[in-house]
């Protein structure tokens, strides 16, 4: 029986590319170098900020000392901003509000403090059982080692949750931990990597997530 569901953060129940992409572009003027499309960073962003940094660099500047200095520089900025434009992707809200009987949680890979922030401030306070960010000492998504260690805290096994998001990282952790994912379309990336990292299923709009569910 389903008891939990998981949730990936960025791309799944919230839109923040733009405050990314300002924060990235911020730090490469600084940097003096060359700024991306918004757009673009659909595909730079999902696995933590330091490889967000290293992604956006030219690659014949990805020295540890230009990136830190980069990522010096995108964090300073990022801190103040990273709740500026972030919203809630459409039908979000209505979902969670049907999924009382559920335990909620988020596990994203951004800093716990801001994956908080942005949690309490959309959502508030109540709706998530827990909000998991990256932690010390645990490797980022697609390792199912914090994923495993929350789902244990919460009392219940893999066969009982189903992890919800928007990226291959986010189907690869549902395997790696034995649990069923749920790729969604609406996030920053394409149907082909969802499947090929194996999603169980894939839904266009949050209201089919519900109807899964019930079917699980």
């Amino acid at each position: 029986m389903l008891k939990t569901v998981l949730f990936d953060l960025d791309g799944t129940l919230v839109n923040s590319l733009s405050d990314l992409a300002t924060s990235s572009n911020f730090a490469l003027s600084k940097m003096g170098f060359p700024v991306h499309e918004t757009e673009k960073y659909k595909y730079f962003v999902g696995d933590g900020i330091p490889k967000l940094i290293e992604r956006v660099l030219p690659q014949e500047m990805r020295t540890q000392e230009i990136h830190k200095k980069t990522l010096d520089i995108f964090m300073k900025h990022y801190r103040k901003h990273y709740v500026d434009k972030t919203i809630v992707y459409d039908g979000i809200k209505p979902l969670l509000s049907q999924l009382g009987d559920y335990k909620l949680v988020v596990i994203s890979n951004k800093a716990q403090e801001m994956a908080e922030t942005v949690v309490n401030r959309l959502f508030g306070k109540e709706i998530f059982s827990i909000v998991c960010g990256k932690q010390e000492g645990y490797p980022a998504k697609p390792d199912p080692t914090l994923t495993l260690k929350i789902i244990s805290d919460l009392g219940v096994v893999p066969d009982e949750c189903v992890f919800v998001g928007d990226s291959g990282m986010d189907m690869a952790v549902a395997v790696n931990a034995g649990i069923k994912g749920i790729g969604v379309l609406w996030g920053f990336r394409q149907r082909d990597e969802l499947i090929e990292n194996g999603a169980s299923f894939i839904v266009q709009s949050p209201n089919e997530i519900l109807e899964i569910l019930k079917e699980i």
